[in-house]
């Protein structure tokens, strides 16, 4: 049977953004993979349309200053793309809750390896402290040389 946990995503301010629920898949070390489903009404986003329901397996890590959503279409299960966020590592607050401060920060990949690094002037205007800018930073590189070096990442 599936464990079903909830996770949580707060703003560097520490107020609660979002919350909803997902199965984990597996866990290893410091890595949570588990799947859910988008929550919200059907939007474009990057050139493709995300839709309530999607299936999303997302990669939440303990020691990473990032998380990864790879994103497959509800009705065909057709890959759309990878969207990661750039973060404090993820916490578990309780047993059947994973957490995560989102530093704004994201990347977005296509299908065919292309990269677009999305809210840059959104995260310059967090006033981080150096520290955690120069992570958030070093998370950004390592996420771009990731997927530079091969269109579908190892994680899952």
């Amino acid at each position: 049977m599936k464990k079903t946990i909830t996770v949580v995503k707060y703003n560097p301010a520490g107020e609660e953004v979002i919350r909803y629920t997902g199965e984990v898949l597996r866990e290893e070390g410091g890595k949570v993979i588990l799947e859910a489903r988008f929550n919200r009404p059907d939007m474009p986003f990057m050139g493709t349309v995300l839709k309530n329901g999607d299936r999303f397996i997302e990669v939440y890590y303990t020691d990473r200053w990032y998380n990864i959503f790879e994103i497959h279409d509800l009705a065909d299960d057709r890959l759309k793309g990878w969207y990661c966020n750039i973060g404090r590592p993820a916490i578990w607050e309780t047993a059947d809750r994973l957490s995560y401060v989102d530093l704004a920060l994201d990347l977005w990949v296509a299908p065919d390896g292309a990269q677009t690094v999305l809210d840059e002037q959104e995260f310059e205007a967090l006033a981080l402290d150096r520290g955690t800018a120069r992570w958030a930073r070093e998370a950004m590189q390592e996420l771009q040389a990731l997927f530079a070096n091969q269109k579908t990442p190892d994680f899952l």
